[in-house]
């Protein structure tokens, strides 16, 4: 298979570019980088032209509801023109779970990609995802001084490279609407996982738990995000990935 990969570079991305060229397909990246740019379009067209599939991990960082709508609904509607006119027939599209009831911040950009997705006039597949064992570090890394503060959040978190493994899997398969969910094998908190990733890479800050107002915080507490019985399970737990080489190479 040709697979087209939007985002290759990032958290997600490489592991998807890794484990689509191990599997023998033929991997294209589609990034500003490589002249392909999912807000303006440019460079899409050409880039898809071909493809047997188009996976989408294109992310940004906002917790601005206006701002994650724009970026995932603007990135969607250029990668669906594209692929329609190069012939692609099949677009992945990577999500959260348990998202459905927290239209809001960061997860009303998750939906509205959701919702542009299914409307789109190719076959399609939404593969959700647990919080990954990176989003801890990510969070972490953007807060200064001695104390981090986290959301409360309860979530089954999995990595970052089995996401893109699956993502592969569920490319290869063809276009199912909805694939199942994945998460990791263990349920965890957000705060108490911050803590050890604190304490392991040696900066001992002192992390507070936060329960955050509104739709968003309501969500986030509620034990949705880690998804439901039948969702397939991964099996790095965020103490093996602490001490493996995804997390120590950065």
């Amino acid at each position: 298979m040709r697979i087209a990969v939007a985002g290759g570079t990032g958290v997600v991305g490489r592991h998807v570019v890794e484990a689509a060229s191990a599997a023998g397909h033929e991997v294209v990246v589609l990034s500003r980088a490589n002249g392909a740019d999912v807000l303006t379009g440019v460079g899409l067209a050409e880039r898809v032209r071909g493809a047997d599939a188009v996976i989408d991990v294109a992310n940004t960082t906002t917790l601005s509801a206006a701002k994650a709508r724009a970026f995932f609904e603007t990135a969607t509607r250029n990668l669906l023109d594209a692929e329609a006119r190069g012939g692609v027939g099949h677009h992945v599209a990577l999500s959260i779970v348990g998202i459905d009831g927290i239209d809001a911040s960061y997860y009303a950009g998750k939906l509205a990609q959701e919702r542009a997705v299914a409307a789109g006039g190719v076959p399609f597949t939404i593969a959700r995802a647990g919080q990954f064992h990176e989003f801890a570090g990510q969070l972490l890394s953007g807060m200064s001084g001695p104390v981090a503060v986290m959301p409360k959040l309860l979530m089954r978190p999995v990595a970052a490279r089995e996401v893109g493994a699956h993502l592969v899997r569920v490319a290869e398969a063809g276009a199912v609407g909805r694939a199942r969910d994945l998460v990791g094998p263990r349920d965890e908190v957000l705060a108490d996982v911050a803590r050890r990733q604190s304490a392991f890479d040696g900066t001992r800050r002192h992390v507070l738990e936060v329960r955050l107002p509104g739709a968003y915080g309501r969500g986030l507490a509620s034990g949705s995000l880690r998804g439901g019985s039948d969702a397939l399970q991964g099996e790095i737990t965020f103490d093996e990935w602490l001490r493996g080489e995804d997390h120590l190479r950065g």
